[in-house]
């Protein structure tokens, strides 16, 4: 009897990657876990083995870029206040070594930024050769926190949709992978975080007044976020949506999407560009 072959296990990439189209944000299960049945002990362990493999591949990304490799990759996180953007970077990319990472938090623009194109802090923000690097918010700020609160004319940001999908076409085609997450988290779960922030004086300093305002416009964020993640995805620079209620499954999922990306670029080590057994004569020699 002749075995039917298996099937390869679908990419947490693929399960997560927004299809094209048009976007409905509620049709999401912010509490879902695509991908992994477990619970969260089980997700919790499933995370620990990940982090090894991930900084073995991120130091061969950060090895490529110190031997003149051109290969770069770049995790944008977005997502509504609380929806876990810090978390994902301390419990995901906190597994890497420090040295290879450049990360961003892109606040309300300085006076000088606000000279420029929107997309100018971002340019200057892009990771460099070898390097992950990670943006906490990003350029969709200026088509989603500027659009909900009319800080410029609809005719202005609703042109930057164009810009930021030609700014990342030169990007991908410049060598960098680029890893676009959504984090989905849903008001209920948003309350009960900022509540917990309040309930822990070791917390107060995470909470800001001005959430509370912001939940006020939830449904303005979300019309914004649908936009965003259908007038700006593309083959090359596709977005992800994470439900992000359940903490361990948003990084187990971050962490996945990483893997994944880092797998794509079939990194292998650098070799040597000198003679290794001479070189070793030398060293016992000295």
């Amino acid at each position: 009897m002749v075995k039917k072959a298996q099937s390869a296990p679908q990419r947490v990439s693929d399960l997560l990657r927004v299809p094209s189209g048009s976007v409905d944000l509620a049709a999401y299960d912010t509490g879902s876990t695509p991908g992994f049945t477990g619970d969260k002990t089980a997700g919790k362990a499933a995370l620990e083995p990940l982090g090894p493999q991930l900084a073995d591949l991120q130091e061969r990304l950060f090895a490529h870029g110190r031997t003149g490799g051109s290969k770069r990759v770049l995790l944008v996180l977005q997502g509504m206040d609380t929806s876990g953007k810090g978390g994902a970077i301390s419990h995901v990319v906190g597994q890497v070594d420090p040295q290879g990472v450049s990360i961003r938090s892109f606040k309300a623009p300085t006076a000088e930024e606000l000279s420029h194109d929107f997309l100018w802090r971002i340019r200057r923000a892009v990771p460099a050769a070898g390097m992950l690097g990670v943006f906490d918010r990003s350029h969709y700020e200026d088509v989603v926190a500027v659009r909900v609160h009319e800080l410029v004319e609809r005719r202005v940001w609703s042109r930057r949709y164009a810009s930021i999908n030609r700014f990342e076409e030169r990007l991908v085609a410049a060598d960098c992978h680029l890893i676009k997450v959504f984090l989905h988290i849903s008001p209920e779960e948003q309350k009960a975080r900022l509540l917990a922030r309040l309930d822990d004086p070791t917390k107060h300093w995470k909470y800001n007044p001005r959430d509370v305002d912001v939940r006020a416009r939830w449904t303005d964020y979300q019309d914004a976020f649908e936009d965003a993640l259908e007038r700006c995805a593309s083959d090359a620079a596709p977005w992800h949506l994470v439900p992000a209620d359940k903490k361990w499954y948003r990084n187990w999922a971050v962490m996945r999407l990483l893997l994944e990306a880092f797998d794509a670029l079939d990194l292998t080590w650098p070799t040597a560009s000198y003679d290794v057994a001479e070189e070793r004569k030398r060293v016992l020699a000295s």
